[in-house]
């Protein structure tokens, strides 16, 4: 059981690295948590009415909602009223004593704080001062609210949906905010890096919207990366309808044969080898552009075993595949509980919960748990003198 232990970061590999992040809702709090995990000290501030993800239900106790119980994880909460007096000034005497800033803050907001980075670098010019919104700050749109839907909705993948379904809608789980908040991490890395060459800090931005046009556009530019295009935008093999899990004889799978000697050891599996000379199917290239019928042919041979025999078969043959398996079931199977991925916790005032495991190993720095989610404003008056920062009255 993950008990977790008090401590001024953990003894991941980011350890005496101090955070402070001023930020809410899911996408830079997930980067935070993120170098939390790595052994980062993460000081959260947040006003006194606690994040808004604080507030999601379930609670067991006000501010302490399931999604902040893991995402808040390996952080010390600060409680600030940035707006009286005295807030600013003790957000900048902490961000005197850190390495990194992190905030999704939009930089209007920032610069009306008087907390943009020329603001923060006058008391620390050794600052990583990283922010991420919806939109570059230099656009047009730089201004605007935005969410992960907005993201998903403006970066184009919603329109991807709707290729394949006949209807936009968004990805089933905040996939723009999580894979911001990674880009967030990677970003805060780089910067450090160059730092500790140069002493040097720096201003780093994080758009959503930029960020998932790049992700999406990684295959899906496609015959459009010639100029003048080759072709439509989009991955032909991606945007079939016929892209889907296989239906096996007891339940479904994902099979994907992927080389040439794959293919021809799953159409002699199926008793049809002379497919593999097939001119639709002989080759990657052939495959991609004919993938409608490849699909059409798979849903017609995988009902004839069982999902235990396709298993078997295409272990045997080193092809990938895998049942399509619940999250609960996912969360829970064996291969899960074996790795730590989901672990019972006992938080010291929430009593037990499930903590997601940290999934990347780091044999001489291990990773993981060294803080419970703390109350709001918990470690206030701690970390504010630890850094000798006395409130004015």
């Amino acid at each position: 059981m993950a008990t977790g232990r008090e401590a001024d970061g953990g003894v991941g590999p980011l350890n005496g690295v101090r955070v402070v992040e001023l930020a809410s809702v899911i996408m830079a709090p997930y980067a935070a948590q993120q170098l939390g995990d790595l052994g980062a000290d993460v000081i959260k501030v947040e006003p006194p009415t606690g994040d808004l993800t604080r507030h999601y239900p379930p609670t067991r106790s006000p501010g302490m909602g399931v999604i902040a119980l893991n995402l808040n994880r390996n952080k010390r909460s600060v409680a600030l009223d940035l707006k009286a007096p005295g807030g600013r000034d003790a957000l900048l005497a902490l961000l005197a004593s850190a390495d990194v800033f992190l905030t999704n803050v939009r930089p209007q907001a920032l610069r009306r704080l008087n907390l943009s980075y020329e603001d923060v670098a006058d008391v620390n010019s050794r600052l990583v001062y990283l922010n991420a919104q919806g939109f570059r700050s230099d656009s047009p749109l730089g201004g605007h609210a935005a969410y992960d839907d907005v993201v998903q909705a403006a970066s184009g993948l919603v329109w991807l949906n709707e290729q394949v379904s006949g209807v936009p809608h968004y990805v089933p789980t905040v996939l723009a905010d999580k894979i911001c908040g990674l880009v967030i991490v990677q970003s805060v890395l780089a910067a450090l890096h160059h730092r500790d060459r140069t002493g040097q800090g720096q201003h780093v931005e994080v758009p959503m919207a930029d960020t998932m046009l790049a992700f999406n556009l990684v295959e899906h530019l496609a015959a459009a990366t010639h100029n003048p295009p080759a072709g439509p935008i989009g991955y032909p093999r991606a945007l079939s309808p016929r892209r889907t899990a296989s239906r096996t004889a007891d339940g479904w799978m994902c099979i994907l044969p992927y080389s040439d000697r794959n293919w021809r050891d799953f159409f002699a599996f199926v008793d049809r080898p002379e497919l593999a000379d097939d001119p639709r199917f002989a080759s990657f290239t052939a495959r991609v552009r004919n993938a409608d019928e490849l699909y059409v042919l798979v849903g017609e041979f995988t009902p004839r075993h069982t999902t235990a025999e396709w298993q078997g078969f295409c272990d045997a043959k080193s092809i990938p595949a895998a049942p399509v398996l619940s999250l609960a079931e996912a969360a829970t199977s064996t291969y899960a509980a074996e790795g730590g991925l989901l672990q019972e916790a006992e938080h010291p005032t929430e009593g037990g919960y499930r903590l997601i495991g940290q999934p990347v190993r780091f044999w001489a720095t291990p990773a993981g748990l060294h803080r419970h989610c703390p109350q709001i404003g918990e470690h206030t008056e701690e970390v504010l003198a630890e850094i000798g920062h006395r409130p004015s009255a």
